[in-house]
């Protein structure tokens, strides 16, 4: 008899001992799920990873632990995703769309690059500069496309243009994106556009902006042999996107009745339009928006204006009224001499440095520039180009640290 008291004795010991331990095991749980974004994640996922065919790499690559530029206690909802692709002669125009990014933005940048690997170099040696920005942080990419149907996505439209399609699947860990072509200037800062993620309703997964404004213009209510998305189409140039929500949301198509996910109805798609399409991607997210319009916030004409709103005479309401938010200069018109307000801007830019002195100085010179454009339609408007710079130049270097 006392030995089986000695028994029962022990094991309600040991029992005792297994409870106290499963309390403090669940307790470092909780407060590890309490402690949330302050535990490092990788920044940069690769979907080739997946097969094990490779990642993206490159300089400034933050990979598990690796904590980059970052001040790693910035929490990720505080931090912005930015993405471009860059190929061929787009290096200087990359830099400055990025420069531009910069000498606004509040928040923590991290931008994703994809270009060509003869560029990947020339990256990182012009961003090194940069070291000293400690709220800039940046990834390199290749540029890559599903294995079996590489060679066409390379042959739609520009050969890197479609990369912008498959971002949702590469960058699996990021959970919202600003996409924006390489001829892109930001005139007020990102974080602006960024907080339009904040008004997106319930079943909203991205935003873009009208193709035109005019529809007597419109490329696509005209031309377009395709569904196209409202009434003259979207401009995927500045494409602000929950990815998450793109990820896992079931899409309606005219292909089958079933609702495909977007890693299953980007080459249905293709294989489908392929001969009715001419902008490429940009056609194929107006197909898709089209069939699935609830799906898009569309923001207005001043954060994405180009040449169309002003080439036949001023179109954009919105710019008129409180000036030009993110510029883009579609058709090289930074290059050549068809639309020299657009070159001024770009060229005012590209030569300021990120010295705060530089970009004080920025704005009276540019001034006078855009002074001699006034025989052009975009010309006689000017004042739009500057408006809204003006104002973020005060904002952000002009007023007294405290009070910004």
């Amino acid at each position: 008899m006392r030995r089986y008291l000695r028994v029962v004795g022990l094991c309600l010991a040991c029992g005792f001992c297994s409870l106290l331990y499963a309390f403090s095991q669940l307790a470092v749980s909780l407060e590890e799920g309490a402690a949330g974004g302050r535990r490092p994640q990788a920044a940069v996922v690769s979907w080739l990873a997946d097969g094990g065919r490779g990642t993206g790499r490159g300089a400034g690559s933050a990979g598990p632990g690796r904590t980059g530029r970052y001040d790693m206690k910035t929490r990720p909802d505080e931090k912005m995703h930015l993405a471009v692709v860059a190929c061929g002669e787009r290096l200087e125009e990359t830099v400055t769309m990025l420069k531009s990014a910069l000498i606004f933005s509040i928040k923590p940048l991290h931008v994703h690059i994809f270009a060509e690997d003869q560029l990947h170099d020339s990256f990182k040696d012009r961003l090194a500069s940069w070291s000293f920005l400690r709220r800039f942080d940046y990834s390199l990419y290749p540029i890559t496309f599903p294995g079996d149907s590489a060679a066409d996505w390379k042959k739609l439209f520009k050969p890197c243009a479609s990369q912008r399609l498959f971002l949702p699947l590469i960058l699996k860990e990021v959970d919202s994106l600003l996409y924006v072509d390489t001829d892109i200037l930001f005139l007020r800062p990102v974080d602006d556009i960024w907080s339009l993620l904040k008004k997106f309703n319930s079943t909203q997964i991205a935003a873009m902006a009208p193709e035109h404004e005019e529809p007597r213009i419109g490329w696509y209510n005209r031309f377009a042999r395709h569904p196209y998305y409202g009434r003259t189409g979207v401009n995927s140039g500045v494409m602000l996107m929950n990815m998450t929500r793109m990820r896992r949301k079931y899409f309606k198509n005219d292909m089958t009745t079933a609702r495909l996910q977007w890693g299953d109805i980007l080459m249905p798609l293709l294989k489908k339009y392929k001969l009715n399409i001419t902008w490429g991607d940009q056609d194929l997210l107006n197909i898709v928006f089209s069939h699935n319009p609830e799906s898009l916030f569309v923001f207005p004409c001043q954060w994405n204006y180009r040449p169309d709103h002003c080439i036949y005479g001023s179109n954009c309401r919105e710019a008129e009224e409180e000036g030009v938010f993110i510029l883009h200069g579609n058709r090289g018109v930074y290059h050549d001499d068809k639309q020299p307000a657009f070159r001024a801007v770009y060229e005012a830019l590209r030569n300021c440095s990120l010295e705060d002195d530089s970009v004080r100085s920025l704005l009276k010179p540019l001034e006078l520039e855009l002074q001699k454009t006034v025989h052009t339609y975009c010309g006689k408007t000017y004042k739009i180009f500057i408006k809204q710079l003006t104002k973020s130049i005060r904002n952000r270097y002009d007023t007294p640290p405290k009070e910004r």
